[in-house]
Parts: structure tokens; sequence; C-alpha cells
């Protein structure tokens, strides 16, 4: 058996959501490389078209927030690409930096609606076709600051706690139901553009907690994410793998 065949994703659909720049760009490179066809959502609707047709794959406009958005996106990849088994909930935003005192009622919210309500969309809008198929993979990105809390993102932090708490429930859901799994990944920092918009001492506060001392790379992120959505990951479920440095300690 040739190298070329482990973890080979063949003939499968995968959507990867935030997927048009950094970490999200990454995975769906990493699995179209790996034989995925591949439909990046995006708000970016030019960038998410361009990356796209560089992968041979489609890209769709959409707001993870939106339930309509989110239907009308995934309806349009079946109608064009068919079933889909495999979904990367990659799209978040950061929010402001700011003291918990300092944040209102709107900075939570926008937080919350794309970082939680945008992973319970895409995950309610695919998992019964993978249940009436008895197949599927979902990945949900969360974050090291989801277990352990980075001072001046809290709306950050507490919704990335969600989504691990999510991921859990929702594997246990499934998991007698067939061969669907349900996993999620706490990266600690991994530079990319989102970061620009965080304060140095964020970013210095974030890397001085990595034992290895350095950021990480969305090549490895991505590589960690093919792993958890090929086949051969079939008794992995319910859990959330850190891709730290060896920053997280439980």
């Amino acid at each position: 058996m040739g190298e070329e065949t482990f973890f080979s994703l063949k003939g499968q659909i995968a959507v990867v959501t935030g997927g048009a720049q950094g970490i999200g760009e990454a995975i769906a490179r990493r699995l179209t490389s790996a034989g995925a066809r591949v439909a990046i959502f995006d708000l970016n609707e030019p960038q998410a078209k361009t990356v796209a047709g560089s992968l041979g794959g489609v890209g769709f406009k959409c707001d993870v927030s939106s339930a309509a958005s989110v239907e009308n996106a995934v309806r349009e990849v079946r109608r064009q690409l068919g079933p889909i088994d495999i979904v990367v909930n990659n799209a978040g935003i950061t929010g402001k930096t700011a003291a918990l005192w300092e944040l209102d009622e709107r900075d939570l919210d926008q937080v919350y609606a794309v970082n939680l309500k945008g992973v319970f969309l895409m995950c309610r809008a695919v998992i019964s076709e993978m249940l009436e198929r008895r197949y599927g993979r979902i990945v949900n990105v969360a974050s090291i600051a989801g277990k352990e809390g980075n001072p001046t993102l809290v709306p950050y932090s507490s919704t990335k706690a969600a989504v691990i708490a999510l991921t859990k429930a929702l594997a246990k859901e499934v998991a007698a139901k067939g061969d669907i799994t349900v996993n999620s990944i706490a990266p600690a920092v991994v530079f990319t553009k989102i970061h620009e918009t965080i304060p140095k001492a964020t970013i210095d506060y974030m890397v001085s907690r990595i034992p290895m001392g350095r950021t990480g790379k969305v090549e490895e992120v991505a590589a960690l994410v093919h792993y958890l959505v090929s086949r051969e990951a079939s008794f992995t479920t319910g859990q959330c793998y850190d891709i730290s440095g060896g920053r997280a300690t439980y």
C-alpha cells in the first residue's frame, strides 16, 4: 500500500467555514490535497471564491450566525457537489480586547453569534443527513483560551469553552448512530491575520505561556484536522485535541 493512500479523502465533500484565509485556508488546502472536494464558506465572498477556485472547489458567502445564510449555503453545496461528508467549523472572531468591566452586552453578543451560535447552526444544518447516511466527520475549532481563559478576552474564551462542551454533547448524541464523529481542537496562538487586531501585549502573554516558545503554524493545525476528518479516525470522538506547543496541562 502506497503512503499516498493514508488518510485519503478521495471522493468526499468537505465544508470549511472561515476558509478564505488563515487557518481555514490551510485546512481547505490540506483536505483538497488528500482528495476532497472543498466548499469554502466565508463572509468575504470574493476571497472565498478565489481560494476555492484555486483548489477546484466552490466558494460561497455565508454568515454563520444566520440560520438562513447557513441553510442556503449548505443547500448549494449539496446541489453543486453532493452530500456533505466533512464539516470544519473554523469561522470565529476574537471580539474586543478589554477587561470584562470595559465590555458591554453587544461585545459579548457579537462574539457569541459567530463563535458558538455559528457552530450550532452549521452542525444542525448537516447532522440529519449524516445520520441518514450513517457517516460524517465534524471538527470544531475551539481554542486553548476555552480551557484556560485568556485575560482581556472574556467573550472569546467563554464561547470557545462552550464550543468544546457542544462538541462533547453532540458526539455523545450520535456516537451509536453510525460512523459519525465530532471532535474539537484547541490551538494556542497560531499567527494569522486575525492576530493583527490584537494588542502586542496580549500576543506576548499568549506566547509566553507556550513551552516551545513560538506560535503555531497554520499547516500544523491543518495536519491535525486532516487526521480527525479521515476514515481512520473512526474510534475518536467527543475529544478536544490541544495543539498548543505544550501549553495545556490537562
